[in-house]
């Protein structure tokens, strides 16, 4: 059963699980997309995270115990909903080992658990892989959920599709950075994430996308409608790329030509529970089908 505390005089938190999974997220999603629906009437905001959500709601327009009384019953609506979302998969390109993060994490190599190395050559040894390449592979070869987008501005955390005994850990630095650079790909704990913009930081680097993720000018075409491109629920797969096909894909980006390949999928968390890597397969099929 989820905890319901109420934060403050205008917020609910809502705490699905203690655990982050692919099943809490799915609960908290659930949760979220039926309060949405429903347009109750001084709900004002609603942010999904890994494995809680809150909500801000106006008091002098809903009472905060009929709200609370009325998220219970969705709650117990939410868990008999089959896990299945209508969503988008994303091919993001990433530039691994690129001279820009690799500049940065060397500058800061006292803040990390192996001065001697780089991010990617800790990540590959403490994971077991023998080679900085295998780790790119395991690292790329399967999907990712987007699983909250937060905490900085359009910046979203991803949660890995593979069983758990196959799943990326690395813990953060030591000591935050003061720098990272904008679109770097990070990784803490068992989560990756794009950085939306240039600033401090404390998750490992392995590359940078030249994908502009967060355009508040909203001067990007692809995000004219709004200025945040990930959504809870989005389902990404990275490509490795070279530096010739980084340097054409930042050109493409500011002469407004470069568009996200993205696709329509339905994903079912009970197909994905039953079989990780046929369901990872269909994704990618339709990704790629043209």
């Amino acid at each position: 059963m989820s905890r319901f505390t109420f934060g403050g005089d205008e917020h609910i938190f809502v705490e699905v699980a203690e655990a982050m999974s692919l099943e809490a997220f799915f609960a908290s999603l659930s949760m979220t997309n039926a309060v949405r629906a429903a347009e109750i009437e001084g709900v004002t905001e609603i942010c999904p995270a890994n494995a809680s959500f809150q909500m801000r709601f106006d008091p002098d327009q809903i009472h905060p115990d009929a709200l609370m009384d009325r998220l219970r019953l969705m709650e117990a609506d939410a868990a008999k909903a089959e896990a299945k979302l209508d969503t988008r998969i994303i091919e993001v390109p990433v530039f691994y080992q690129d001279p820009w993060t690799h500049e940065t994490l060397m500058r800061f190599r006292e803040r990390h658990q192996d001065p001697n190395g780089t991010d990617l050559e800790y990540a590959a040894r403490i994971n077991g892989f023998d080679t900085v390449e295998a780790f790119i592979e395991a690292h790329s070869g399967a999907p990712w959920f987007v699983s909250m987008v937060g905490f900085v501005s359009g910046l979203p955390f991803l949660y890995q599709m593979v069983d758990r005994a196959r799943q990326i850990k690395v813990p953060k630095y030591l000591r935050p950075r003061t720098d990272t650079p904008k679109q770097t790909v990070g990784y803490g704990g068992s989560f990756s994430c794009i950085y939306s913009v240039r600033g401090a930081g404390g998750y490992q680097m392995f590359g940078i996308t030249p994908m502009t993720i967060y355009d508040p000018k909203q001067e990007v075409p692809y995000l004219k409608d709004f200025m945040v491109f990930f959504r809870p629920g989005d389902i990404v797969k990275w490509r490795p790329i070279g530096s010739a096909e980084y340097d054409q894909m930042i050109k493409d980006v500011q002469a407004g030509r470069f568009e996200p390949r993205i696709r329509e999928v339905v994903f079912s968390l009970d197909d994905f529970n039953a079989d990780p890597d046929g369901t990872n397969t269909r994704l990618m099929e339709a990704l790629y089908a043209d």
